[in-house]
């Protein structure tokens, strides 16, 4: 098999990173050299590659769904949103500065290259490669800068797969709609729909569909089941809400209870999904200092606006909180930012450009921050355990004082360190699991068979398995293969000429 593929959606979170992670999963499992591709990304949460480049925590996602390495040819554009009308662009891995909304299409020549060499080198490297587009390609007001929906579909003729919420309600609408606001050229791309995260009898949906079919002439490929176990690792605010709060029965007698403080520009939430995988162990999102009361554990978490989010901390009246627990020699942890605000004093004149700016003093440890970013993999021990994990940061952190820890320290019950993805080590995660409830006094029993890898694995395979069970995989080969087949129909356009 040899070709590529365009997952849209109609909307964002409406399951383009789910279905390409599912798809790229389904072909690993028969043997083809398959890879992910993501044109542009908005997105806080992130992932560092072997050879020290900045991607999408989606697109590293699917490349372990393929079964290889990631790299920057699979992301090759990513905006991180450092406000609402400003983010950094980080291309091929590495930042080259930050730019507001309406700068941004003046980048467009150069990003399109980018855009276009990285995808062309993937497709001689790989049998198939299969894109995710972004939001919706539905955002007519921003097809003239397009990169990454219709803008790739016509650079490189892909055709198009639409997914769409139908738990959203009003998905027929969507996906009509979506189609009918379309330029003729690039409504010729798109060949088929998938529905996601349908509940019911799909009986009742079926006339729906078979009228969507003869309005737009095109066919939906699948009707994929809601799955509440389906989460991945999050790319944007919106998959957040969706998150699964099940919390699996407890080895011991008792719960550890996790309060991550979710930050307005909080980043890599996914820090915390292997947590969240242990038996027991209750991870909870929390926007206010009465959330914390009943916590065993209290996580500032990274984030790309640290001085910003200290502000709101200490608005909202978390950083009291904090305080408060730390003088009661309750556990609190840093991470990245988070181990940033818990110093003495942040310099920053590159991201809020607010210079002096005081911490929550509660670790002896002072942050600077600089114009270029820290990007790295890490590797150590911690509490008797092997961990790895990874850098992402422009705040350099200098400690001169308490007990080491990674590359940060402790004082009392408060720790902070910059490693991103220190809990996917099974052994320092269990051991950091022990600590914690003996700090506490919980009766926490740990389990001793979890794997996050393996948590992982089995993600992955459930998602081939809906591709292989509810789409009609015969017509996404075709599609693959092929291309968009020629003659698809062109409804009346508000963009017709």
């Amino acid at each position: 098999m040899k070709g590529a593929l365009l997952v849209a959606g109609t909307t964002s979170d409406a399951g383009k990173s789910v279905l390409t992670a599912a798809i790229c999963r389904w072909l690993a499992r028969q043997g083809v050299r398959v890879a992910p591709f993501k044109a542009q990304n908005m997105a806080l949460n992130s992932a560092v590659t072997r050879d020290g480049a900045e991607i999408g925590r989606a697109q590293a996602m699917q490349a372990q769904a393929c079964g290889i390495e990631a790299e920057a040819a699979m992301n090759p554009v990513l905006l991180k949103p450092g406000s609402d009308t400003r983010a950094q662009v980080v291309v091929l891995g590495h930042p080259i500065g930050d730019v507001g909304a309406l700068d941004y299409g003046d980048l467009k020549p150069r990003l399109e290259r980018v855009v276009r060499d990285s995808l062309a080198d993937l497709r001689t490297r790989y049998d198939v490669v299969v894109c995710e587009g972004a939001g919706s390609p539905a955002e007519i007001n921003l097809r003239d800068r397009d990169l990454a929906n219709m803008g790739l579909a016509r650079m490189a003729d892909l055709p198009v797969v639409v997914v769409g919420d139908i738990d959203r309600g009003g998905l027929l609408a969507a996906m009509f709609g979506t189609l009918a606001v379309l330029s003729p050229e690039d409504q010729r791309l798109v060949a088929g729909f998938v529905v996601n995260k349908f509940r019911g009898d799909a009986r009742l949906l079926a006339p729906g569909l078979d009228m969507l079919r003869e309005l737009t002439g095109r066919p939906t490929l699948g009707v994929l089941p809601w799955r509440s176990d389906l989460w991945l690792d999050a790319e944007d605010s919106l998959d957040l809400a969706s998150r699964p709060r099940t919390v699996l029965p407890p080895v011991g007698g008792e719960t550890l209870r996790v309060a991550v403080v979710r930050l307005p520009r909080m980043s890599n939430v996914t820090d915390f999904d292997p947590l969240a995988a242990e038996p027991g162990v209750d991870v909870r999102l929390v926007t206010a200092p009465g959330e914390l009361a009943d916590a065993d554990l209290v996580i500032l978490p990274g984030t790309r606006a640290t001085v910003d989010d200290l502000g709101w901390l200490r608005a909202t009246g978390i950083a009291a909180a904090i305080t408060e627990r730390a003088h009661a020699e309750r556990p609190v942890l840093g991470i990245c930012g988070g181990f940033q605000m818990l110093g003495r004093v942040i310099v920053d004149e590159v991201e809020s450009r607010r210079g002096r700016v005081e911490g929550l003093g509660l670790l002896p440890a002072d942050a600077e921050f600089g114009a270029d970013k820290v990007l790295g993999l890490q590797a150590g021990t911690a509490l008797g355990a092997p961990i790895e994990g990874y850098l992402i940061h422009h705040g350099r952190v200098r400690v001169d004082g308490g007990t080491p820890f990674l590359d940060g320290c402790e004082v009392g019950a408060v720790r902070g360190a910059t490693w991103h993805g220190m809990f996917d080590a099974d052994g320092f995660r269990r051991a950091f699991l022990a600590d914690l409830a003996g700090r506490t006094g919980r009766r926490f029993v740990g389990a001793h068979d979890v794997s996050f890898a393996d948590v992982r694995r089995r993600r992955f395979d459930v998602l081939a398995d809906l591709v292989q069970q509810h789409l009609d995989t015969a017509a996404l080969t075709a599609l693959i293969e092929h291309g968009a087949p020629p003659g698809l129909p062109v409804l009346t356009s508000v963009l017709a000429p």
